[in-house]
């Protein structure tokens, strides 16, 4: 299998990509970033400008994309910012991935996403897993974690927070409210690349603990 890998620097993107590059059932990995990543015989990490992708880009044709392209509000510094990334730029990757002929899309998304929510992180979210549904992947997959658990870059202290009072009451709480451990969110997206079943696929944070 080829792979094409979007947001391989963040925490989830992290772990799928030490996972496919370790997985003896993947050949190789494209992953565009903005900043250069450390050589692998099975890497290409062309270095890319998500406003101005490289439309007739060979390594757009690939078996699957797993897309974990996403920002905070604090990191983006506006709404407009925000749907930039988590939105346009995800669904510009999975457009020409589709047009080139790439037949299955893994998506990282996030627990409450609706496009009609009141509440804008979940909306934008939503939005983008509706306008995925209308490109026509032969097999598309949404994953929807709750907090993710795991070691970031950056500090985050509303999510700090929430973690340690999840963590205290994770023997008590309902699977879908526990914390999604990284490792565990790369690997369903890993799983949905090779499955490819038909059709669209939602994979809710209560398979994710």
């Amino acid at each position: 299998m080829n792979l094409l890998l979007v947001g391989s620097t963040g925490l989830v993107g992290r772990h799928v990509l030490e996972l496919a590059l370790a997985d003896g059932r993947i050949d190789a990995v494209v992953a565009p970033v903005r900043h250069s990543l450390a050589n692998h015989p099975k890497l290409l990490a062309p270095t890319v400008d998500f406003e101005r992708l490289p439309k007739e880009a060979d390594w757009w044709r690939v078996d699957a994309v797993i897309c974990t392209l996403g920002t905070t509000m604090r990191a983006a510094g506006s709404q407009t910012a925000f749907r930039r990334v988590d939105h346009d730029y995800a669904l510009a990757v999975a457009g020409l991935a589709r047009q080139h002929g790439t037949p299955t899309f893994a998506l990282n998304s996030a627990m409450g996403a609706n496009p009609s929510s009141r509440f804008f992180y979940n909306r934008v979210k939503g939005e983008l897993e509706r306008d995925l549904a209308t490109l026509g992947f032969r097999s598309l997959t949404i994953v929807r974690p709750g907090l993710i658990g795991g070691k970031r870059d950056e500090t985050r202290p509303t999510e700090t927070m929430a973690a340690i009072i999840l963590g205290a009451l994770h023997p008590i709480l309902p699977r879908r409210l526990r914390i999604n451990p990284a490792t565990r969110i790369a690997q369903a997206l890993i799983d949905a690349a090779f499955a490819a079943h038909p059709g669209t696929h939602i994979v809710g944070s209560a398979e994710l603990t």
